[in-house]
């Protein structure tokens, strides 16, 4: 398996040569030259297996350069009771006949972001022992990207961690949980802006090819392709769970805001899960349901991107888009460069009046719905009135835009992408009442915090970096 970049400009490369790397040179994702595609008798044999031997089975498709003994240890050292706290790692969630939560949050941090950040931890220091390296990881996050990877990635040896996260911007459970981590390999950084402005600085720094080099920048957010390939797991875990046999489609309801997410359910339906509906959900930040509808992608700027009670998705560029858009366009990086051309100079690309819009709308399975902050509250009331269950708000964007795109008899599997622990405000609008906290999570907030406060400027991080990078 051999991976370029969605630009079109970067020579073919192993897993392990990506797996370090944040932007290709060229400014773009590295994507697989092909999709791998799976046999029936391959997806027949996969139905049974335990989390860690399916994970194997899946990344080692996209990691063919990995030693297969040392991925199937990492696998089955990752994969356990111990760090998810049941042994199914993402176990299904029946509310009634069809319509299923899959729990992808059981991990460190009480976020789906742990499913794949615990599994590149252990990626990350495999190959900086074995090629004598180290490496400083930049990041950006929402809100569960920063304390998941900060989580997965402490001590670790040859690995520091650079985490720039919106001042304000998140909720005081995911700030204590990333401000209050005292490790010496940690560095948080908040910054004045939203998310789309911390993610703007990382890809600018990794622009810099000569200080990426000389610091040996490395990437944990979804540019990371490793992260994409480990979220593809759950999709075929949760697939199987709800279904009976393969002959039986299901969809998938996924909160959605850097795309990362639904975009492992792409991958997955591309590789041949029988995936029918692909539904993105997004809040009032609104740019990737206005495209699913109209064909128009428009990212929002940093005024224009709302505040909202769901703020792991207050996004308004999605950087998984690009990779999508890279196959939808048949892996024509002259015409993905040109296209985010079009988004400097003109502000958004409209591809409704392109040929590739029909498949888009027709070959894609996404569909898409927007969630407002009313929705949230009325979804949670319902979920826990009905089922007996706690969602977080994220998963209420989904459960809402997924129940209005059932169909009857098709399995709807929505993602629960956070314990609704992280959210106390929102669940106690919601409910009257704070939802449980899992053991060892009482008074995180309380715990002493440090963190470096900065403007939007890639200078003054790079400055920061080199000062600490060693």
């Amino acid at each position: 398996m051999k991976y370029v970049s969605t630009r079109g400009h970067a020579a073919g490369q192993g897993f392990t040569d990506i797996l370090l790397e944040g932007l290709a040179p060229d400014g773009g994702l590295a994507v697989p030259e092909q999709w791998p595609r799976l046999t029936r008798a391959k997806l027949d044999a996969m139905r049974d297996l335990a989390y860690p031997q399916l994970a194997f089975e899946v990344i080692r498709f996209f990691a063919d350069d990995f030693p297969g003994a040392g991925l199937k240890a990492i696998c089955e050292r990752t994969y356990t009771k111990e760090v998810f706290g049941t042994p199914e790692v993402t176990p299904l969630v029946t509310l009634e006949e069809n319509l299923h939560l899959l729990a992808c949050s059981n991990g460190p941090t009480l976020a789906f972001k742990d499913i794949a950040m615990q599994l590149i931890g252990h990626l990350f220091e495999s190959v900086l022992e074995r090629q004598g390296r180290t490496l400083n990881v930049l990041g950006a996050t929402s809100g569960d990207t920063g304390s998941a990877a900060e989580h997965a990635l402490k001590g670790r040896k040859g690995v520091r961690v650079f985490m720039l996260s919106p001042r304000g911007r998140m909720s005081p459970f995911q700030r204590a949980q990333m401000y209050s981590l005292d490790e010496p390999n940690i560095f948080n950084i908040a910054v004045e802006g939203v998310f789309d402005d911390c993610q703007d600085v990382v890809k600018a720094v990794n622009a810099d090819a000569g200080f990426k080099a000389r610091h040996a920048i490395g990437a944990v957010n979804s540019i990371n392709w490793a992260r994409v390939v480990a979220q593809v797991v759950y999709y075929f875990k949760g697939y199987f769970a709800a279904t009976r046999s393969n002959d039986e489609p299901a969809s998938f309801a996924v909160p959605s805001g850097n795309f990362g997410n639904i975009f492992a359910g792409y991958v997955a339906r591309r590789m041949g899960l029988p995936v029918r509906r692909l539904v993105l959900a997004t809040n009032e930040n609104d740019v990737l349901d206005e495209f699913f509808r109209t064909g128009r992608y428009r990212p929002r700027r940093a005024a224009e991107t709302h505040e909202t009670s769901s703020p792991s998705m207050d996004i308004s560029k999605a950087s998984n888009f690009e990779r999508f858009i890279w196959d939808v366009v048949d892996g024509d990086g002259d015409k993905v460069r040109w296209l985010w051309a079009q988004i400097g100079e003109k502000g958004g690309f409209d591809l409704s009046r392109e040929k590739e819009w029909e498949k888009v709308e027709e070959d894609s399975g996404f569909v898409s719905g927007r969630s407002t902050h009313a929705d949230r509250l009325e979804t949670i009331r319902r979920v826990k009135r009905d089922y007996g269950v706690v969602i977080d708000p994220h998963t209420a964007d989904g459960v809402k835009v997924g129940v209005r795109h059932r169909e009857r008899g098709h399995p709807m599997i929505c993602l629960e992408t956070a314990l609704p622990a992280k959210f106390e405000a929102t669940i106690v609008e919601a409910l009257g009442e704070p939802a449980p906290r899992p053991p060892g999570f009482e008074g995180i907030e309380d715990r002493p915090q440090r963190c470096e406060v900065m403007r939007a400027d890639p200078e003054a991080v790079k400055a920061y970096i080199a000062a600490r990078a060693g």
